[in-house]
């Protein structure tokens, strides 16, 4: 019988398994076989895509549990036995990763197969912060009704647990399966987009409370590329004092209107959609209600009794009486926030419960480009040339990867 090291990858909101097709075409390319003869198999995750990615990390992570367990035994049917497993989530795809991977924790998956890499790219870790404009505080209000569940799961509103605690802190809770299971992986490798990432900011990505590159152009911090990975970042230090600003152009110069000439009509940010505004908010409207209507089904599924949602449930509620407990579509009208954001009480908490697991974190610097969530992990390199510009960064996790 020939013995299986599973790679599943998970795309993020919106997304299809197409999206990861450059992870799985470089690692495979990395990867044959190793000394004592097991082999790479790599999973695309596609039980999850499109509008399903509105129902929440937990329904979407049942999901995929199941599509892997199903792949599973559908290789023990071909001979080959399943002994490591690894998972990389990209965005939504890596809240999915953690959640999945509690799922198989608690199912005993894990009690004859080793946990190797757990990898994501781009993911809200923390949930999605706001910042200090008008702007943020829209989506901040928006979102959530507008992304159904999951979007009620990225802002922390939602009350998953039988206390009514949001799931990103279950799943920080070093005394839940979630942390318990991520803790049991061999190495776990995050990367972060370091700018220009519209949809995932870094604080966010990279489980961190400051970020060290607001206004990383006039900050004076120093920045050292990795000459090997192109788009990563080997090192960088942000002096304590900031050089001097240049002093600003006198009005209506000939210096005032090379630096404010518009790269196209000065309209006000909501009409510089290319198309009216009421028809993605109008499809989101849409979405959310078929996501709702679908999640209803699932609850009333007399099957989902046995989901982990469920078990969790009854034992936070056996802890209640004995004790008092306590994420575009990318095209962002937004420039890049220069300021530092606003994070929750709970963020921080679920920043600092994830920072006590040995992760190391990868930090991604595309400048010149108005989104690098997409660029990160090459997600349309046949439509879009400048996606490959995140190649070097799939070379990076592709060689670090352990067989």
């Amino acid at each position: 019988m020939t013995t299986v090291h599973l790679l599943v990858l998970i795309h993020g909101m919106w997304g299809n398994p197409g999206h990861l097709s450059e992870l799985a075409r470089i690692v495979r390319e990395t990867h044959g076989t190793t000394t004592d003869g097991t082999q790479l198999r790599v999973l695309l995750a596609e039980a999850n895509s499109e509008d399903s990615t509105y129902d929440g990390i937990d329904w979407g992570g049942e999901r995929v549990a199941k599509e892997i367990l199903d792949e599973v035994e559908k290789l023990e049917n071909q001979d080959e036995k399943v002994v490591r497993f690894s998972v990389t989530g990209y965005s939504l795809g890596g809240l999915l990763a953690r959640f999945v991977i509690g799922v198989l924790h608690q199912r005993g998956f894990f009690n004859d197969i080793t946990p190797v890499n757990f990898n994501t790219i781009a993911t809200p870790h923390i949930g999605l912060p706001r910042y200090p404009s008008l702007l943020s505080s829209v989506f901040s209000s928006l979102g959530p009704k507008l992304l159904s569940r999951t979007g009620e799961q990225f802002y922390c509103v939602d009350k998953w647990s039988a206390t009514g605690r949001p799931l990103l802190e279950v799943m920080a809770d070093p005394d839940r399966i979630f942390y318990q299971a991520l803790a049991s992986f061999q190495h776990i490798r995050i990367y972060a987009n370091g700018i220009h990432d519209r949809t995932v900011p870094y604080v966010t990505a990279a489980i961190v409370t400051e970020d060290p590159f607001v206004e990383y152009q006039t900050s004076g911090i120093e920045i050292v590329r990795d000459e090997q990975y192109t788009p990563l970042v080997k090192s960088y230090n942000l002096p304590s004092v900031p050089p001097p600003r240049e002093a600003r152009p006198v009005i209506l110069s000939p210096q005032w209107f090379r630096r404010h000439k518009p790269g196209r009509p000065l309209l006000p940010p909501l009409l510089q959609f290319r198309f009216p505004l009421q028809s993605p908010v109008l499809r989101l409207s849409l979405a959310t209600r078929s996501s709702r209507a679908r999640i209803r089904l699932l609850e009333n599924d007399e099957t989902s009794k046995e989901k982990l949602i469920n078990i969790l449930a009854e034992i936070e509620q056996q802890m209640e009486e004995t004790v008092t407990a306590v994420v575009a579509s990318g095209k962002s009208i937004s420039k890049s926030p220069k300021e530092q954001p606003i994070l929750t009480p709970l963020q921080h908490k679920i920043a600092k419960s994830l920072n006590q697991l040995p992760i190391k974190k990868e930090i991604a610097f595309f400048e010149n480009v108005v989104n690098s969530h997409a660029i990160i992990v090459c997600r349309d390199v046949k439509r879009f040339e400048m996606h490959k510009m995140g190649e070097g960064l799939l070379r990076h996790w592709a060689n670090s990867f352990i067989l």
